[in-house]
């Protein structure tokens, strides 16, 4: 399989990003008065001024995590998921989300599905600390084949309080944060994984099996407010699908990830099945880290007051691309 595994898979990065450049280059208007756009496409989140304030916009999805949720009859996480997939977006911009609603598209209603979904986004909710403002259910047989879950959030912060990335230097320490595995990106990989060379219930060394692996819901990052609170925070990233490549979204620097964090046996086992190299895991993986934050290394002390599991990864270069290991990824 090697640097094509994920392509193989049926997720083409470079055409996804392609294909989403000729959808944002004709996303042209903008509204002119005082609520327009005060942000570009492209970060993690989006957002208008309000008053002394900004009110941001995430949307995301759980992603065909939703089709190991059906082949395991649990779907009781994956609110969580949908709710930390957003809400994990707007932490990058020091936003605080307030408010989400979901959307949920099934080819068919089922009570019990529908009751483990809410259980899931209600454990999402309390942990992000916001309100399900509402949402919207459609049933579209024929047009979706099985369960899809989706969700938009709203954040808010003080205008002078958003970090776009804009303040990173050269020099800055990259502390990572760990994931609790593989959150919510590159299922369509991984179930291939287990689908050709397994079965969900086989158990790793750990004695969990695959598919619970698979379902542990993503990492909520919600303490990092109060790091922003406390620190100078430069930039912060938030890696989902793409991996590393995610970093580029700060701006043109280089990043260089000389003592990356360890990946968990999910992302040892799969690499291990398909021989997929270490470039393509990192390109399609948070490989063990779901989130980055960028500061000066007098700052490193107060991530890891409210993170004692993060660490200083690396740090950040003048010259663009990124490294692992003293070796140039991308």
């Amino acid at each position: 399989m090697e640097q094509d595994a994920y392509r193989d898979a049926g997720v083409d990065i470079d055409l996804e990003a392609a294909a989403v450049k000729s959808l944002v280059s004709e996303l042209t208007f903008r509204r002119t008065d005082k609520f327009a756009m005060a942000s570009e496409i492209g970060h993690f989140a989006g957002f208008i001024p309000f008053g002394r304030h900004v009110l941001a916009l995430a949307v995301d999805g759980v992603g065909t995590k939703m089709l190991v949720a059906d082949a395991l009859k649990d779907w009781s996480t994956v609110g969580i998921d949908c709710i930390a997939m957003n809400v994990n977006d707007l932490y990058v911009m020091n936003l605080e989300p307030v408010a989400f609603v979901d959307y949920i598209a099934t080819s068919e209603l089922s009570h019990e599905q529908m009751k483990q979904i809410g259980k899931g986004l209600n454990e999402g909710a309390r942990l992000a600390n916001l309100s399900i403002l509402g949402g919207e259910t459609a049933t579209l047989k024929g047009l979706v084949t099985g369960l899809d879950l989706a969700g938009a959030c709203l954040g808010i912060q003080e205008k002078e309080k958003v970090i776009t990335g804009s303040a990173i230097i050269p020099g800055d320490c990259i502390a990572g944060i760990p994931s609790s595995g593989i959150h919510s990106n590159g299922l369509t990989l991984a179930r291939r994984m287990v689908e050709e060379h397994a079965s969900y219930d086989e158990l790793l060394p750990s004695g969990t099996t695959l598919g619970e692996e698979l379902l542990i819901p993503t990492r909520i990052y919600a303490d990092i407010l109060r790091v922003c609170a406390e620190t100078n925070v430069h930039g912060m990233c938030h890696i989902t699908g793409g991996g590393l490549l995610n970093l580029n979204r700060l701006g043109k620097f280089g990043f260089a990830l000389d003592s990356p964090l360890p990946p968990q046996e999910i992302f040892v086992w799969i690499a291990k099945a398909g021989q997929i190299s270490e470039p393509e895991m990192y390109r399609t993986f948070n490989m063990g880290m779901g989130y980055v934050v960028i500061l000066p290394e007098e700052g490193v002390k107060t991530v890891q007051k409210y993170f004692p599991d993060a660490k200083v990864v690396g740090h950040v270069m003048s010259t663009p691309g990124i490294s692992l290991k003293g070796e140039k990824l991308f």
